[in-house]
């Protein structure tokens, strides 16, 4: 497993980190400001800041930051490579979420293949579909609470809800084909949704804050959850067995 893990810094620099060494393995320096969303894409770490920039950097070489995509006018604070590594998802501040290729065009800059625009605030929820390569989930913020489901291929929005609430991450399940939303005010709650029918299924609550990230566990049957009042939790929401999973998912660790 790889142990080599990215942190974002407030003074704008990424640093790459051996995790079980507890070792800094270089500091990388690109952004005149801050940086507040990452990504990777095999040796390239894609990291989005507060000038509307993303920077592309190649983590092998000296020369580390090899492309700038200029797509957005505020803070790009969601930031997703797709499985395949074909397109990157980017939700910025000014409400936009951008779809980008891998590679550069004839012209020989980086131009988004897509870009929607029926947000009515920040995007920082993106999240691919893994068994679905071209469908892109996004959510909005307080004056928007909407999740939408795009084919980035068509550029087409295939479904979308009223969350109610302010949409922070994005989490798909293969083993249910369902989705795991991450909530912010009112009730700062986890919920959980069938696809492609965006049918609720379940409401998790326990945070008091905002629900900020989303992660699943190697055989997806656990998430954990990290929010504004300083606590991951940890949910059974898509258990193996299917007795269990007809049981209400529930916290069952919080650090």
């Amino acid at each position: 497993p790889c142990t080599i893990r990215e942190m974002a810094a407030l003074n704008v620099s990424l640093q790459l980190w051996d995790i079980q060494q507890q070792k800094r393995l270089r500091n990388m320096t690109s952004h005149s400001s801050r940086v507040g969303s990452l990504s990777w894409n095999s040796y390239i770490l894609s990291s989005g800041a507060r000038t509307g920039h993303i920077h592309h950097h190649d983590v092998r070489v000296a020369e580390h930051h090899v492309a700038t995509l200029a797509g957005h006018t505020q803070e790009v604070c969601g930031l997703k490579w797709s499985p395949d590594g074909r397109y990157l998802a980017s939700g910025g501040n000014d409400n936009l979420v951008n779809v980008w290729p891998c590679a550069q065009g004839d012209s020989g800059d980086f131009a988004p293949v897509q870009t929607f625009t029926q947000h009515q605030g920040a995007v920082k929820a993106v999240a691919w579909c893994p068994w679905q390569s071209n469908v892109l989930a996004t959510g909005g913020g307080t004056s928007d609470r909407h999740i939408r489901i795009w084919n980035v291929c068509s550029g087409t929005c295939l479904n979308a809800v009223d969350a109610h609430s302010q949409v922070c991450s994005i989490l798909w399940s293969t083993n249910y084909k369902e989705f795991i939303s991450g909530h912010g005010f009112a009730h700062n709650q986890l919920v959980v949704w069938k696809y492609p029918t965006m049918a609720k299924v379940t409401e998790l609550k326990g945070h008091t804050a905002r629900v900020l990230n989303l992660t699943m566990s190697p055989d997806g049957s656990i998430v954990a959850s990290a929010a504004a009042d300083e606590t991951l939790r940890l949910w059974r929401c898509f258990e193996m067995d299917p007795v269990k999973k007809k049981e209400k998912a529930v916290c069952f660790y919080r650090v």
